[in-house]
């Protein structure tokens, strides 16, 4: 016997091309292995830096697909172990992790505690093990059915808030007196910028850049203390200046290097919301220091050596939490369900046409 599924794949030469393939799973999974129903999953312009960053990185590689040149994005959501042939994970276990745009992932488990378990498949053990985990809901503090919407939505893009955070006041903000973020209507990017206006660094002015269209958006969160459209970079005072760029524009990444020029102490690429303009990034930059490349699941892994995993779970959870309850008062989940539902929302993410007050939900099963 056999369980019918689905997969949405990408083309990877052409992010705008997807198809909905018919899939097919063993009822009856290997030894070790379990497979999981991808219950729901979020997407935001988070998903679609993964599809684009440097193939070094690896993204494409964690749910690899038969048809060549097509992948599957990777999503963050919750399923629901379907079948289990292994001892230590139940039918019914329910879990919080990294998933394809899909119905149903075979794993193979190891390392299960009360807390989680790791997938050791042999295709994902060469990529960041932090995307490798997957954690028990039943285990976790902050979980309740009708938030699983929203910690699907915050949680990774909240965490690589967190250790930007972390890095910029680990390093005093590279001795700035200004920090400028790109894409400021972003998830990573609110969530950075209000974790640095609790308990703000004396002296430090939190800048956003952005689209005209989501000035007011931003502006009415009360999380900057100013926020411009990217045609405006020149008007931001010439003071020493920390620059995170979550858009990956390469004009605009020219504009903010030419203007603050001697001015710019530290230029952080995160993100590449604006993916349709990323190339020669370093290419024309009149001054400033080169812009280098911040990778969130490295630096996670340092900082959990420093602080233990349990350590690094009581700072980051405590962090969530006051963003979480904070986002609930501007954030509407919209839910969305069937293929047509995810194929239209992935594609009007990829242009850029999301309301960032909106955050997308979504499930392969109808």
């Amino acid at each position: 016997m056999s369980i019918a599924g689905q997969d949405l794949i990408v083309n990877r030469k052409d992010l705008s091309d997807t198809q909905v393939v018919p899939v097919t799973f063993p009822d009856t999974p290997r030894d070790g292995e379990c497979l999981l129903r991808v219950d729901c999953f979020s997407l935001t312009a988070n998903n679609i830096t993964y599809a684009v960053a440097p193939e070094s990185i690896g993204y494409w590689n964690f749910f690899p697909t038969p048809k060549a040149d097509h992948g599957r994005v990777p999503v963050w959501g919750y399923a629901e172990v379907v079948a289990s042939a292994h001892p230590q994970v139940p039918v019914g276990k329910r879990v919080y992790g990294y998933l394809p745009m899909s119905t149903h992932l075979m794993i193979r488990p190891d390392k299960v505690t009360d807390f989680g378990m790791l997938d050791t498949a042999e295709h994902r053990q060469p990529m960041a093990a932090i995307y490798n985990q997957y954690s028990f809901a039943d285990a976790d503090p902050a979980y309740a059915p009708q938030h699983e919407g929203i910690i699907s939505l915050l949680r990774p893009l909240f965490t690589t808030s967190f250790l930007l955070d972390d890095y910029h006041r680990s390093n005093d903000c590279f001795g700035a007196t200004q920090l400028v973020l790109s894409s400021a209507s972003s998830k990573t990017a609110l969530g950075m910028a209000f974790l640095m206006a609790q308990e703000k660094p004396s002296g430090l002015t939190i800048v956003g850049l952005t689209s005209p269209r989501n000035v007011a958006f931003t502006q009415n969160l009360g999380i900057y203390d100013k926020v411009v459209t990217y045609n405006d970079v020149a008007s931001l005072p010439q003071e020493k200046t920390a620059f995170v760029d979550m858009a990956g524009n390469a004009d605009t990444l020219r504009d903010v290097h030419k203007h603050f020029d001697t001015n710019l102490m530290n230029s952080c690429r995160v993100g590449l919301t604006h993916w349709q303009n990323t190339s020669n990034f370093v290419d024309g930059l009149a001054g400033g220091p080169k812009p280098a490349f911040f990778f969130a699941p490295t630096y996670a892994q340092d900082r959990i050596k420093d602080w233990t995993p349990a350590g690094f779970q009581k700072k980051a959870g405590k962090a969530s939490a006051a963003f979480f309850g904070a986002a609930a008062n501007w954030m509407q989940i919209e839910n969305g369900s069937g293929a047509q539902a995810v194929q239209n929302t992935y594609l009007q993410m990829l242009k850029g046409n999301i309301d960032p007050s909106k955050g997308h939900v979504l499930s392969l099963h109808t």
